[in-house]
């Protein structure tokens, strides 16, 4: 299989509310994003899909693409893959039972927690560590991080491990189920209720294969709320075969050390992408312990912490936690009712290959030169990291200088000593302003947003 090119991004810029207040831009792990005629702009080659735009902003100004719910009724058999998050957001008084009703009202047919067939993944990523000549290997199951690694770290890309995500193993999962019983692909639709973007854009636009089995993606959040709408506190069906291979590993699974638990002390796992960041800095200059396997992992508190998750993540956590007791282990529930050798045929992928999108030049001698410049201009700029001239930060304005997207007057520090000089005239200084943040931005206006916490 070849590997997909064409890049997709799930999260979008509502230009109407955007008021550019640069929250975004100054917490976006890969500098992806710039304040232009007073919108945030987001470069897509940079962009991971890690969320934290949406995260921070005070006017919801970022919003996803997902399908919607009356696309159900285009398929005879209508499947909801889900990962446990999704159960530990409600409120102790709902029973799963109740919420598998709730789906089943919904529409849905069939239901389908995408861990379940979790000891077919734990026994791949165990081989590949085994076999693996250069350690830690980087579990891949969270797509912002392998997308960060893609781009930012591409030396590390050989360190990830080569294996599809539970929501394709589910999806495989279900649809082996469902022929047995003598449904036609066409006739099935595999929706999955996704707690993030980045899984979104994992099954756009999948790396390390062709395309994703998936039929259509919902956002967690608005199924969160239609749920809510019709579920009942009193179970009127039993669904427990729904759940027939759910085990107390595979509901951990996608919590802080629900993978890097099968590695004992040989492990470590990191949540929150800009602890990642420094993680993978440190590893890149073979600054590490001696490890076998890094559970990394965008979110804080792992997948309970997704931006589509309406409950507190801590809450989260300790729900699950509780649900995972009454399960299990995974050693104790073998899988019987599929066949287990074309699950793991395709739990493989092929190797994923690095995206220099950071490289100033593809030409070598060229990037030395203009990283050269950087640093020229770098001993201009006051180094403050104001963002004042719709960058994050100096750097990175030295950066967007050298490819030509920026101007050293667009620096308002300089700007006003260029002034002060008379280099440059008060209507050209106003000019620089406007491309940033637009017209009229800085007059008197009591209702402007923006406001200490605002949004928070």
């Amino acid at each position: 299989m070849m590997e997909t090119v064409e890049k997709y991004h799930a999260i979008k810029v509502d230009t109407e509310k955007c008021m550019g207040c640069t929250h975004c831009m100054k917490t976006c792990p890969t500098e992806a994003i710039r304040i232009r005629e007073g919108v945030a702009n987001i470069n897509p080659d940079r962009c991971v899909d890690c969320g934290n735009c949406l995260r921070v902003c005070p006017v919801d100004a970022f919003y996803m693409d997902h399908d919607a719910l009356d696309q159900l009724q285009n398929y005879k058999y209508r499947v909801a893959l889900f990962s446990s998050v999704m159960i530990g957001q409600f409120p102790e008084a709902y029973s799963e039972g109740s919420i598998y009703e709730a789906l089943l009202k919904l529409g849905f047919t069939h239901i389908f927690e995408v861990e379940q067939p979790i000891q077919l993944l734990i026994d791949s990523i165990r081989e590949q560590v085994d076999a693996a000549e250069s350690k830690p290997l980087i579990s891949s199951f969270c797509p912002a991080i392998v997308r960060l690694i893609r781009y930012r770290y591409p030396s590390l890309i050989d360190n990830l491990v080569l294996v599809n995500a539970p929501h394709d193993l589910a999806a495989a999962y279900a649809l082996q189920l469902l022929t047995k019983e003598g449904a036609r692909r066409e006739e099935i639709g595999i929706f999955y209720i996704s707690p993030c973007s980045a899984k979104m854009a994992a099954v756009k636009r999948p790396l390390g294969e062709k395309e994703s089995i998936v039929d259509g993606l919902i956002n967690m959040n608005d199924l969160y709320s239609q749920i809510m709408k019709v579920i009942s506190k009193k179970e009127e069906q039993d669904t427990s075969c729904c759940r027939d291979q759910l085990t107390h590993d595979g509901i951990v699974w996608s919590l802080p050390r629900g993978e890097a638990r099968h590695f004992k002390r040989k492990s470590m796992a990191v949540d929150g992408i800009h602890n990642v960041v420094k993680i993978l800095e440190r590893m890149e200059n073979d600054d590490i312990p001696e490890l076998d396997f890094l559970e990394l992992k965008s979110c804080h508190q792992g997948c309970a912490g997704g931006i589509l998750l309406t409950g507190n993540r801590f809450l989260t956590v300790e729900r699950l936690q509780k649900r995972a007791k009454r399960y299990p282990v995974t050693k104790d529930c073998p899988i019987t009712n599929c066949n287990v050798q074309d699950l793991k045929d395709k739990l493989k992928i092929n190797p994923i290959q690095p995206d220099y999108v950071f490289a100033l030049d593809s030409d070598r001698m060229k990037a030395l030169e203009k990283l050269q410049k950087v640093e020229r201009i770098l001993c201009q700029l006051p180094g403050i990291d104001c963002a004042a001239c719709g960058a994050p930060n100096c750097h990175a304005l030295a950066e967007d200088m050298v490819q030509g997207k920026a101007k050293m007057s667009d620096c308002i520090f300089l700007q006003n000593r260029y002034l002060n000089e008379n280099k440059i005239t008060l209507a050209r200084a106003t000019k620089n302003l406007e491309k940033a943040w637009g017209k009229n931005r800085f007059d008197a206006d009591c209702n402007k947003r923006g406001g200490r916490n605002e949004g928070f």
